[in-house]
């Protein structure tokens, strides 16, 4: 099942013994107040600490304060895609419903400098029963193994955000097992309009299905935001089950495309072993977009120079190393901004670790082209 928390502050505290430091900067009334300790996590000064497992790392989103934004903002979004921030997908059901912007958006609560944004700009108020509106983040199998999925010791995991909305009512948020066609849920409310709230969610481990072991697309975290009944006509499904449509956005009570006024925003958001959240693991952005750029690499603004002298359609190429080795070999597209005695330029050679830039002569004599940019997409 799914439990839904709040955080809250302990009443009873012990407080550790103090000592003298001579010639110490430290004074005895900085002394950290030990609020509990339980077999799964210690509470100092009111924030949880893991008792056990990893300090770092914990935090299994990627991305998870918006920090990076290689796309930039998009509008005009209906289809599914990734947009705005890096690793959080908009996903629709057969068709979206409205139209949207989706941006890095530097409004977030205190702690945070970016949020996701999910501003409807073309409403549409009665979704056909098959349409539906979610944002997602997804992940490998072989990042998920510390679940013991499909043991009899399957972990519970805790998932906790932030999140901000004109639209009060009730929302879903749904963990979904591709390997095995698998679906647990839970709602939260956002209670005041236009005002960043903490969400905390507890969800039971599954004990039916293992996740493979490899680099695919194995589950995802879901937030559902509209929906036709193909998706509301369920039940919310509370404890783990075999999938159907019919109940991942059963929990609604808003419809964010109903109005062009209405937006969505959410950051901090944190995953982890475990039925305790503890204290939102901060990463620097190098560490966050290194680990954006194993999924999408833009370099559209490289500014490359390619330039040979060759027989006529003759090639040449130069290999490009990526910053960091890719999922799987991606999908490429490749821009110039000037090119001569060129037959044609493309991305050939691809791998997870590079790709060659080949670019063939028209004529015998001189070829170049210039301002070559690239992107480079392994999303799941």
């Amino acid at each position: 099942m799914a439990t839904l928390s709040s955080k809250v502050t302990p009443s009873g505290v012990a407080t550790a013994a103090q000592g003298t430091l001579a010639d110490s900067a430290v004074q005895p009334n900085d002394s950290p107040t030990f609020n509990a300790v339980t077999t799964t996590s210690l509470v100092v000064n009111g924030n949880n600490y893991p008792s056990a497992g990893p300090l770092s790392n914990r935090n299994l989103i990627v991305n998870s304060a918006m920090q990076v934004a290689q796309r930039g903002t998009s509008t005009g979004a209906t289809g599914a895609a990734y947009y705005g921030p890096d690793r959080f997908r908009f996903t629709v059901g057969s068709a979206g419903v409205g139209t949207y912007t989706i941006s890095q958006d530097t409004n977030a609560p205190d702690g945070f400098g970016y949020s996701y944004k999910l501003d409807c700009t073309t409403a549409d108020a009665a979704p056909d029963a098959s349409d539906a509106v979610f944002v997602a983040t997804r992940f490998e199998g072989q990042d998920l193994q510390q679940f013991k999925k499909g043991t009899a010791s399957a972990e519970s995991v805790t998932l906790s955000f932030w999140v901000k909305s004109n639209l009060t009512g009730t929302y879903q948020v749904n963990l979904f097992d591709f390997d095995n066609t698998r679906i647990i849920g839970a709602t939260y409310a956002i209670s005041a309009a236009d005002t960043w709230e903490q969400k905390t969610i507890t969800f039971a481990g599954d004990t039916t299905g293992a996740f493979t072991n490899d680099n695919n697309l194995s589950f995802q975290v879901e937030w559902a935001l509209d929906g036709g009944t193909d998706y509301t006509s369920g039940a919310v499904p509370t404890a783990w089950e075999t999938a159907t449509n019919a109940d991942r956005a059963a929990g609604l009570t808003i419809n964010i495309a109903d109005n062009t006024a209405n937006y969505w925003q959410i950051t901090g958001v944190q995953l982890e072993v475990g039925d305790t959240a503890t204290s939102f693991e901060h990463r620097s952005y190098g560490d966050e977009l290194a680990k954006c750029q194993r999924y999408y690499f833009d370099a559209s603004d490289a500014g490359l120079l390619i330039d040979d002298t060759a027989n006529a359609f003759s090639y040449s190429s130069v290999y490009s190393v990526f910053p960091t080795t890719m999922r799987t070999s991606p999908s490429m597209t490749v821009s110039n901004t000037a090119s001569l005695n060129i037959h044609s330029f493309i991305a050939n050679y691809k791998r997870p670790t590079g790709f060659a830039l080949q670019m063939r002569a028209q004529n015998t004599g001189r070829f170049y082209v210039l301002g070559v940019g690239y992107t480079a997409d392994a999303e799941l």
